[in-house]
């Protein structure tokens, strides 16, 4: 089977132990039999949609790749190893104590949020939406025109696209860790 990705879900295929396939950001352009790529995207030839928002969410679409792949679906220790050398990804996916604490810190932390793929983060990180009575605006920074500075709310960009690695798991640990520290 011939498997085509997108470069934002290289890594994953990667991780999944999948040895040969095809990149390319129009993967229509490509003789496949299977696109992999983000859930937002649509193409024509069969594919399989993944979220990379949250650090669950790559552990998902980890463990769905690699059933493509010749050794069959990836163990729990091999997706621990994966995740222990972010130290982040880490702490989130397998939580500590001090991810627990922000947790519930975060609960009262009222905050209106731009964007689906943002919502996931934080929701994830246990934040208040509330779209009414916010103190925090999280956006993605391709929206940084529309949204609009208001008296007593903190503006918190995210940065998206040609702003972040290609790595899902580096890219999500450079969100968390603006959202971490928000206070």
């Amino acid at each position: 089977m011939l498997l085509i990705t997108t470069p934002m879900c290289e890594k994953i295929l990667e991780f999944g132990k999948i040895k040969e396939f095809k990149v390319n950001k129009n993967p229509d352009e490509e003789e496949g039999d299977l696109a992999i790529l983000l859930s937002e995207s649509k193409v024509k030839m069969n594919s399989l949609a993944i979220k990379l928002n949250t650090f669950s969410q790559i552990k998902e679409s980890i463990i769905k790749v690699s059933t493509y792949s010749e050794n069959g679906e990836i163990s729990d220790e091999e997706i621990k190893a994966i995740f222990s050398s972010y130290e982040i990804a880490s702490k989130w996916l397998y939580p500590t104590d001090k991810v627990l604490q922000l947790k519930e810190e975060n609960s009262k932390n009222k905050v209106k949020v731009y964007s689906e793929f943002l919502k996931d983060i934080v929701k994830d990180m246990n934040f208040t939406i509330n779209n009414e009575n916010y103190e925090y605006a999280i956006y993605p920074d391709y929206l940084k025109n529309i949204v609009k500075e208001k008296e007593n709310i903190k503006l918190i960009e995210i940065p998206t696209h040609n702003n972040v690695s290609k790595d899902p798991i580096i890219r999500c640990e450079m969100r968390y860790d603006i959202l971490e520290n928000i206070n």
